[in-house]
């Protein structure tokens, strides 16, 4: 028993192989490698959109967005001070550029006697200026860990020549031995001047400022780090996250005479991390991932000293979970274009990855993934040009379907109810339901012994042909093929569609099937035996109509008695004499005024009577309505009607049916009907 487990599990997927090989064919070869190649693309749009023209600034859009939305509110750092150059101190000691010294070593000395955990300098020391021997013996005094702005001509070459460069590295070799170091204060912005990550680490440049102001063990994580920078958003607007104080305060004796007043901004330095430089306008100044103003740099410097001293470390992404989201991405798209569901079904489905698309990076953010670089927008754009192309595709093969569907159904049902069902599949849904219709049954006389005289190919010939010219007929008429059975041809008006005169398309279709029948005798080929007539029977009644058969093998067909009385009354015509004969309820029901009565009758295998009818297209209507007057008079039993119609016949010797109907009146049994054989 567990080797047939395997077996079976094999035999099963080998009809779900012989499918997908099936569409495949379908598709076609070039198609196919065309919308591969296309699918291709689309991945390659949905992973590489950072890398794209114009796709790179939506995608730079969308991570502001969702870096803004998830980043963190908080009320001021009470960790971080900045201590500011502002335009004002400019205005005050009348110097911009370079700034004033002075300023800065009476600064430092107060700052570093309230013992902060370090300094960060964010000023450029990169020429001489009078002043040059106070602020050294300020940063040779200087106890507090601190980190002087520097930068190099190789990576600052816009800002720094290789003078002040060489100035720098000497001026800041002369403060050795002693708490001042070199920091540098390289940021790197986009083209689009909006800073969004950590500057590089540069081999033989000296540590990054704000990074070297942490502890060993805060700065540990974030050693080589160079991804997104993390910034914080002001819980209230009003309250920047980090507190600003004006350089010059700190220069001011008059401010320090009191003890009060030397107590309380020592409670705003001790034990935190300063950073000293510049808020002048137009001057420094950096847009941010956040939005709004742009930022000085010495501020974005106090995010990532917030970001390391909180251990934010924002986890990357690996570029195979990229890459499997945009290939998941772009078979999502193809998936949806392709699927065979209600519009409603699509439409949820759509929405349902827009809403996972769009919300996915938001999560990640939120969660501590660094998504800078996480293709979002890409995801978007990779998944509309893939639905596009497989929505294509499918749509040239639909249309391929279609037409092979509207052909093959073309065999059985008119054009316009085919189209209906392919515009409605659900009209064919397998299940039964009750209506009223119209059947034709056809027979062609001495066919089968006609079978066994003839070879074979010309047997299968013959009846193809036939077959084929009464089919015609059924569909001109509007009506549904129901079955062949041998050279009889089922077919049926008013399901799976109805039309309000499906009755007169019946009756007529009914007639044209006997005369299509002629035309078969007339042209046979030679050689070939005499071949009988084409009897019809038509009859108005309820069936059960719908697909039978289950899901692998179904057949859409009427069930009922109405079938069956159809296909009695062909075989009446035998006994009648008569070509066509149509039951009362259908005739009422036809719209025609071309039928003439032939009495009442017991069908084989019935017990109730019913009024037959045979059609007279030809014929004039008053002398079909005078007749119809004397033969329910005869029907009735009344004696000189019977006369009457035995007059008509005899003057009529070709008419073999009225013929049989005077000798079925003669013989007729009490209440006016004639049981058949």
């Amino acid at each position: 028993m567990a080797d047939q487990q395997p077996r079976a599990g094999a035999a099963a997927a080998v009809p779900i192989l012989a499918r997908a090989v099936a569409a495949l064919r379908q598709v076609g070869a070039l198609r196919l490698i065309f919308t591969i190649l296309l699918l291709i693309v689309a991945v390659i749009a949905a992973r590489f959109s950072w890398q794209l023209p114009l796709a790179i600034q939506a995608e730079r859009a969308f991570y502001d967005l969702r870096s803004g939305v998830t980043a963190p509110r908080r009320d001021q750092d009470d960790r971080i001070v900045q201590i500011t150059y502002t335009d004002e101190t400019l205005a005050t000691t009348g110097k911009r550029s370079p700034l004033d010294r002075t300023i800065l070593a009476k600064a430092l000395k107060r700052i570093d006697s309230f013992k902060p955990k370090s300094i960060g300098i964010d000023i450029l020391i990169d020429q001489a200026q009078p002043e040059d021997p106070v602020v050294i013996d300020a940063f040779r005094s200087i106890k507090t860990p601190t980190w002087l702005a520097y930068a190099s001509a190789s990576v600052a070459e816009e800002k720094i020549l290789l003078w002040q460069q060489e100035f720098i590295e000497a001026f800041q070799k002369s403060l050795a031995p002693g708490n001042v170091h070199p920091g540098s204060i390289i940021l790197e912005a986009d083209n689009d001047n909006v800073l969004r990550s950590w500057p590089s680490v540069r081999p033989g440049q000296p540590g990054r400022l704000f990074s070297e102001m942490v502890p060993p063990d805060k700065r540990a994580p974030f050693k080589n780090f160079e991804g997104s920078v993390q910034f914080v958003a002001p819980a209230i607007v009003e309250r920047p996250v980090f507190a600003s104080i004006p350089i010059d305060t700190f220069a001011d004796d008059a401010l320090f005479a009191s003890p009060e007043a030397e107590a309380l901004f020592r409670q705003q330095i001790e034990g935190k991390y300063v950073l000293i430089g510049g808020h002048i306008q137009d001057i420094d100044l950096f847009e941010t991932s956040l939005g709004g103003n742009p930022v000085w740099g010495m501020e974005v410097f106090a995010h990532m000293i917030a970001q390391q001293l909180d251990g934010r470390v924002p986890a990357p992404i690996p570029g195979w979970l990229i890459w499997m989201s945009a290939l998941l991405v772009v078979g999502a798209a193809a998936f949806t274009a392709i699927v065979n569901l209600r519009a409603v079904a699509v439409v949820g489905l759509v929405v349902t990855q827009f809403v996972l698309m769009g919300l996915a990076p938001f999560y990640l953010q939120a969660k501590l993934f660094d998504t800078l670089g996480l293709p979002a927008f890409g995801w978007v754009v990779g998944w509309i040009f893939a639905f596009a192309v497989a929505g294509a595709a499918a749509r040239a093969v639909g249309a391929e379907q279609r037409q092979f569907a509207q052909g093959a159904l073309g065999k059985y049902l008119p054009r316009d109810i085919a189209a209906e069902i392919l515009r409605n599949p659900d009209s064919l849904a397998l299940h039964g339901e009750k209506r009223e219709i119209f059947v034709v049954f056809t027979d062609l006389e001495g066919f089968t012994k006609l079978s066994h005289a003839i070879e074979p190919e010309m047997v299968a010939k013959l009846l193809n042909r036939y077959l084929d010219m009464l089919s015609t007929v059924v569909l001109e008429h509007g009506g549904t093929i129901d079955k062949f059975v041998g050279d009889a041809v089922v077919a049926f008006w008013g399901a799976p569609i109805s039309r309000p005169d499906d009755g007169t398309r019946a009756a007529k279709a009914a007639w044209a099937m006997y005369l299509a029948g002629e035309e078969f005798r007339k042209t046979v080929p030679e050689g070939v035996p005499k071949i009988g007539v084409t009897r019809a029977g038509l009859h108005f009644g309820e069936a059960i109509v719908g697909n039978f058969g289950g899901e692998g093998r179904i057949q859409y067909t009427a069930l009922g008695d109405s079938m069956n009385t159809a296909a009695r009354l062909e075989s009446a015509n035998k006994q009648t004499k008569s070509k066509v004969l149509v039951s009362g309820e259908a005739v009422e029901r036809s719209g025609l005024n071309w039928f003439r009565p032939l009495g009442k009758i017991v069908l084989r295998g019935r017990a109730t009577p019913i009024s037959v009818y045979e059609p007279m297209p030809d014929a004039d209507p008053a002398e079909l309505q005078s007749f119809a007057e004397i033969a329910n008079r005869a029907i009735d039993g009344d004696v000189s009607a019977i006369t009457a119609l035995n007059d008509i016949s005899a003057i009529k010797p070709e008419d073999f049916a009225l013929a049989n109907f005077t000798y079925r009146l003669a013989h007729q049994e009490k209440g006016g009907y004639f049981v058949l054989d």
